[in-house]
């Protein structure tokens, strides 16, 4: 008898069932391929939606309950026109420019305005393109040519560089300190700030190839070593968007002067906590002897 005649009949379908889970195996895996290229199109391709997030309506200070202050409309080089809130310094008093982090509008932080002006210190505050009020789209390239509309409007409304303080908040941080190193300021208030945002989406995105698909890096970490102008920076304890220990990263490549705080009661919101610092801060660099 051949060996043919004596195996089991079981074992003639082994090969076609091999070759059956093969053939499901490559499906499943050029399913989760394309599945995973549709993520990393869709992230790239919405990547701006996910960091520029504006929400709310575009109120006058009054309307939101800061009746002190008046809104006014602010033209950048590139033809955009911005809203903002301006409230003027009392006599001798400096002025905060104010920069938003990337979700809601001006009208969200009309009570922390208030709080910034109880000494009579003047703010400027305003609100990026394509947020409420504001005409154009957001972009790196495009906030950073707000910042720069907002600190000439306030210079030609009669602030000097020298009683000028940059005021930000998470990404309004990296606003204003990109601003900070370009042109003279009397100081720089980051609160909430990050290293980058490749280290944010990172950390949001781990599975995305973040570094190749980002549009707008913010690079704080490569530009806070060119900042001259004194630093007080702000964190709170508890921030559950931005780790206080990116803060502290991004802290210690500052040069000195310096100031480093924790508030210990805070999440991403540390301004508030931290209100007495900040207004000193400001009265130490920009009030008038």
């Amino acid at each position: 008898m051949t060996n043919a005649e004596t195996a089991p009949d079981d074992a003639k379908p082994r090969a076609p069932l091999a070759r059956s889970a093969m053939t499901i195996a490559l499906a499943l895996a050029g399913l989760a391929a394309l599945l995973y290229a549709g993520a990393v199109a869709l992230l790239a391709f919405q990547q701006r939606d996910f960091i520029y997030q504006p929400s709310g309506p575009a109120l006058t200070p009054a309307e939101a309950g800061l009746s002190e202050a008046e809104r006014i409309r602010i033209r950048t080089r590139d033809g955009e026109t911005l809203v903002a809130w301006f409230r003027p310094a009392a006599e001798g008093r400096g002025l905060m420019l104010y920069f938003h982090g990337n979700a809601g509008s001006l009208a969200g932080r009309a009570q922390r305005f208030a709080q910034m002006t109880q000494r009579g210190d003047g703010l400027l505050a305003v609100e990026y393109r394509g947020y409420p009020g504001s005409t154009g789209a957001p972009s790196e390239e495009g906030l950073l040519r707000d910042a720069d509309a907002a600190l000439s409007e306030a210079i030609s409304r009669g602030h000097e560089p020298g009683r000028i303080v940059l005021v930000g908040e998470s990404l309004g941080a990296a606003v204003a300190l990109d601003l900070a190193t370009r042109r003279p300021v009397a100081g720089v208030v980051l609160e909430s700030a990050f290293l980058s945002m490749r280290d944010m989406a990172a950390r949001l995105f781990p599975w995305a190839p973040v570094g190749l698909l980002l549009r707008d890096a913010w690079r704080s970490d490569q530009r806070i070593a060119r900042l001259r102008a004194p630093l007080l920076q702000l964190h709170g304890l508890n921030d559950e968007v931005v780790p206080m220990k990116s803060g502290e990263a991004l802290f210690a490549l500052a040069r000195e002067p310096k100031t480093w705080r924790v508030a210990a009661l805070s999440g991403h919101q540390a301004l508030e906590e931290a209100m007495p610092q900040v207004l000193d801060f400001v009265e130490a660099r920009a009030t008038a002897r």
